[in-house]
């Protein structure tokens, strides 16, 4: 991590943790937001206005968080105003690196070498883990936000001036439920497989385990009245917030992260769920099921020898 923009020791997977053993996530420090006439957001200062080509994702097909992002632009139709950047997904001692890999781009936009370059370069000072996404600004040279709730809200709305395209993810008369459901998948099933594969003692991994799976039977039974999404006919942020999590459950969290009662093809509901979102126009170009592997499997805590598993090779 970054101690005073000096970076000062090896990755590791492990952010913090409880006296139990439990796996505690970092907060994101770059909160501001993208407005459309640049007036301050929910958090941060202003000036940020919602213009095309000013602003750059730097994201890792392998983390679901950046993915989140990945699908909010594609959704929204805005791959011609945000330019992307993606990392090498094999994790190095200095953090995420660019190029290298197949599919993983250099960093044509500032010439960086590893993603921690960009965190001193918009604070030098800056003590934290340097994480995707990033969302960049190319007129000031800083990193806007890299909260991945905050950029998906952003891209919903602010760019609406420029392209009006997609279902409004946040739509106003669903917004406490969203947020309601929203809470419960990140404590449970989005933060909670993590929570399942890093935790240090067997009485946190088995309770993130029975969280993880009491929630997928959840899921399973809401969705057995037929309904095409989790608020029925309608695309939501909430379903970007699911989708992300089961697209890497039998690639990686199955095996590696032990959370292995069943695979999520085993669950029909949910299996056909994923389906219908990876079958939305642009969605399965967020999705690369090698970087999911390579990325997961690289981490050395959990898995030594490096080796990455044949299978499985579809969704």
């Amino acid at each position: 991590m970054l101690v005073n923009g000096v970076w000062k020791e090896n990755w590791q997977p492990v952010q913090a943790q409880d006296g139990e053993g439990r796996f505690l996530r970092q907060s994101s420090a770059f909160r501001h937001w993208v407005t459309p006439d640049g007036a301050p957001g929910p958090t941060g200062r202003g000036g940020f206005r919602a213009e095309p080509g000013r602003y750059h994702l730097y994201v890792a097909y392998i983390c679901p968080w950046a993915s989140r992002t990945l699908m909010v632009r594609e959704l929204k139709g805005l791959r011609e105003l945000i330019g992307v950047t993606a990392v090498n997904p094999r994790l190095t001692d200095q953090g995420w690196r660019f190029g290298g890999y197949p599919g993983a781009d250099e960093d044509r936009l500032n010439g960086a070498r590893y993603l921690h370059e960009l965190y001193t370069r918009a604070d030098p000072s800056y003590t934290g883990r340097a994480t995707v996404p990033v969302l960049w600004d190319n007129q000031t040279g800083t990193i806007v936000n890299n909260e991945s709730a905050d950029i998906v809200r952003m891209l919903n709305r602010a760019f609406s001036g420029w392209v009006d395209q997609g279902p409004d993810l946040y739509p106003p008369d669903l917004a406490d439920a969203i947020d309601a459901l929203n809470a419960e998948l990140y404590e449970n099933l989005n933060n909670g497989v993590y929570q399942a594969g890093f935790a240090t003692t067997q009485q946190a991994y088995e309770e993130a385990y029975h969280k993880v799976f009491t929630t997928l039977d959840r899921l399973e039974a809401r969705l057995a009245d037929g309904r095409t999404y989790l608020f029925g006919d309608r695309l939501t942020e909430t379903d970007i917030r699911l989708f992300v999590t089961l697209v890497r459950f039998d690639a990686a969290y199955h095996g590696l992260f032990k959370c292995n009662r069943n695979t999520l093809k085993a669950m029909p509901g949910l299996h056909a769920y994923l389906h219908r979102i990876l079958a939305l126009e642009g969605v399965a170009r967020t999705v690369d099921l090698d970087h999911i592997k390579a990325g997961y499997y690289s981490i050395k805590a959990l898995n030594p020898g490096g080796i990455v598993p044949v299978g499985p090779g579809d969704l």
